[in-house]
């Protein structure tokens, strides 16, 4: 049998499959990803089965493009050998606010408990939804598993967790709850078994389209720069990171409403709004212009600026590691963020950092370093399966 792992967007569904051996969840033999699902877009699935790399565009009426996709991923599973039984699917939602601090099963009370979250992750919570609600119908058979963003924070103290907001806010869930959580789960479970350091003060840095930073210790989540939303923290992709909230109040009073705020908050800000040419740090790399280099500049200095405001809550830091799609892959943004960071021990080694690839995990320190400095490529999809196993076998 198998875990199929998902996680839909608005435009994509990313899957993965794990087979299951005496319930444990084996390495991946299948992963991939169908997109251009938007309006207008040119439907295209690519996938990896046992190392074998393929791609074939999708033929997909302008109506149910979703469902449609469900059906080709369904045809596709059908069609390659010796693929196990799917015993169910594992979706990746980003929040469970406050009904939820651990993986549940998909019934119609958690989905509209879920469905009440939507506007505190725009970007994700929807979409997420449909794909659970379009895979509910396509895989009716199966249980379908939530495995929340959030969960990795449910252990944050309630000095980290709280903001300085009357009790009646609060209690209607008002308050920090933190994201990235399947990566962070991912990455620390990585860093134990490969460093004893890593029981320690670890500093996790998740740098992507989303970033976020999260300061673990003995294992657990104890302060994380993402709050109630995915906006808070560092600068990202198209989002603002940490704003002052006087500046929502001074663009009310030019008469912005909701719907401008949020797409500006979510779409237009971060490195796309700062450069004015892409959300992608890759294509700004590329780009000899002052704002490229302003928009780089500023990611960097935030990622700096809220790593000494988490090790100064753990008092210290014995690991620092680097996930996401730039922290695996930018060299200069490591290097930059190591040497700005060395007045608390950190050390690069600038052959190790230039090595390290994304493709596997890998220690970049120096001998003399004082702090473990490591590489680690997520798998969001391995943890999600795991979670539903232990449901469904519970």
């Amino acid at each position: 049998m198998a875990i199929l792992a998902v996680n839909a967007g608005s435009s994509t569904l990313k899957f993965s499959l794990y087979p299951l051996v005496n319930a444990e969840v084996q390495s991946q033999i299948l992963s991939g990803c169908i997109e251009g699902l938007e309006p207008g877009g040119a439907p295209t699935m690519r996938w990896t089965y046992r190392t074998q790399h393929h791609s074939r565009p999708l033929a997909l009426a302008a109506e149910h493009v979703f469902a449609q996709a469900l059906q080709s991923l369904r045809e596709l599973l059908a069609s390659l050998p010796g693929v196990p039984v799917l015993r169910a699917v594992a979706h990746r939602v980003v929040h469970g606010g406050r009904f939820y601090r651990a993986s549940v099963v998909v019934t119609d009370e958690v989905l509209a408990k879920l469905a009440q979250l939507n506007s505190l992750a725009p970007l994700h919570q929807p979409h997420n939804l449909d794909g659970v609600r379009a895979f509910r119908q396509a895989f009716a058979d199966l249980p379908q598993v939530a495995c929340f963003d959030t969960a990795f924070h449910a252990c944050l103290p309630e000095v980290d967790f709280r903001f300085a907001l009357p009790q009646a806010l609060y209690e209607q869930g008002l308050r920090r709850y933190g994201f990235h959580g399947l990566s962070y789960q991912y990455v620390m479970g990585t860093l134990q078994q490969h460093s004893p350091r890593a029981l320690g003060r670890v500093l996790m840095a998740h740098l992507g389209n989303g970033a976020s930073l999260c300061a673990a210790r003995a294992g657990e989540s104890c302060a994380t720069t993402m709050g109630f939303s995915a906006l808070d923290g560092l600068m990202m992709g198209t989002r603002t990171g940490a704003l002052d909230a006087g500046v929502v109040l001074y663009l009310l009073e030019q008469g912005w409403d909701h719907d401008r705020l949020q797409k500006l908050l979510y779409r237009q800000s971060g490195l796309l709004g700062v450069s004015g040419i892409s959300a992608d740090m890759r294509r700004l790399r590329a780009d000899t212009s002052p704002s490229a280099q302003l928009a780089i500049d500023i990611f960097t200095y935030r990622v700096v600026r809220e790593s000494g405001a988490l090790v100064a809550c753990l008092q210290g830091l014995d690991v620092l590691a680097f996930s996401g799609g730039i922290g695996e892959h930018d060299v200069a943004l490591r290097a930059e963020v190591g040497q700005k960071l060395t007045w608390m021990g950190v050390a690069i080694d600038p052959d190790l950092n230039a090595q390290a690839t994304g493709d596997a995990v890998m220690a970049i320190h120096t001998p003399a370093s004082q702090v473990e400095v490591w590489v680690v490529p997520t798998d969001e999809g391995v943890v999600a399966a795991r979670e539903a196993a232990r449901l469904i076998t519970s």
